[in-house]
């Protein structure tokens, strides 16, 4: 449709702990593009989101991002080799074939927000 043009679209991930999720975020691989008391801009290539200093248990809890990559394996290995999961506790589930005809893993961050990365089979 003419004049309706779509750039962007960001997603606003809570943070029970902000310094924390930020050092996470940042670990991960994300660059910060600006920050305040109460918002982070993250991006990393042409992806990008907003950490949030804002934080509702049942809300971080069901809260899904996926991440679409050109190399999975590639990206399962520098989440390895960050050290984040050990550094801050959190859960990770290996790289394996799915029937949605998608390669992925997963990763919670501190705050429980579950990160879906993925490539395309």
């Amino acid at each position: 449709m003419h004049g309706l043009e779509t750039v962007e679209i960001k997603a606003f991930v809570p943070a029970r702990d902000y310094a924390l999720s930020q050092a996470f975020y940042g670990d991960l691989g994300f660059e910060q593009g600006w920050s305040d008391q109460d918002l982070t801009y993250f991006r990393h290539g042409d992806t990008s989101f907003l950490l949030q200093n804002f934080y509702v248990e049942e809300l971080a809890a069901n809260f899904m991002m996926h991440l679409l990559v050109a190399d999975v394996d590639a990206w399962w290995a520098h989440v390895q080799a960050s050290g984040v999961i050990e550094r801050y506790g959190v859960r990770s589930v290996p790289p394996r074939d799915q029937p949605w005809r998608m390669r992925d893993f997963a990763l919670t961050d501190p705050s429980g927000v579950l990160w879906r990365i993925a490539q395309n089979l």
